[in-house]
C-alpha cells in the first residue's frame, strides 16, 4: 500500500497539473481574491466598489472558462473562480442593497 501512494504522489509530482507547474500555482495565488472577499464580507458596504467588485465577477466568469476549455482542464483554477465568482456576487449584492437603500432615504428626506 505505502508503494501505491509513492507511486500516486510522484506521478501528481511529475503532472502537467502538479505543483511544478503554474496550472498550480495560478490557482493557490487566485484564492487571495477569495480571501480577501470573504474577509471584507464583514466590513461596512459603503466601503465597496461597485465598479471594481463587478469587474471582478466578470473576471472570474471568463477564467472559470478558460478553466474549463484549457487541456488538460484545470479543476483547480475553475474552483477558485467558482468560490470568487460566489463571493464578489455576495458583495455586489451588498453593495446594491446599501446603494438602494441610501436612495431611499434621500427620497424620504426630500418628501419631508
Amino acid at each position: 500500500m505505502n508503494h501505491k501512494v509513492m507511486e500516486s504522489l510522484r506521478a501528481y509530482l511529475k503532472s502537467p497539473m502538479g505543483p511544478k507547474t503554474t496550472h498550480f500555482w495560478g490557482p493557490m495565488a487566485n484564492w487571495g481574491f477569495v480571501v480577501s472577499g470573504m474577509m471584507d464580507a464583514n466590513k461596512s458596504p459603503d466601503a465597496i466598489s461597485g465598479n471594481m467588485t463587478a469587474v471582478l465577477c466578470v473576471f472570474s466568469m471568463l477564467c472559470m472558462r478558460f478553466a474549463w476549455m484549457v487541456r488538460p482542464r484545470n479543476h483547480m483554477l475553475l474552483a477558485c473562480h467558482a468560490a470568487n465568482e460566489s463571493v464578489q456576487l455576495y458583495q455586489l449584492s451588498r453593495w446594491l442593497r446599501h446603494q438602494w437603500n441610501l436612495q431611499q432615504k434621500e427620497t424620504v428626506a426630500a418628501t419631508d
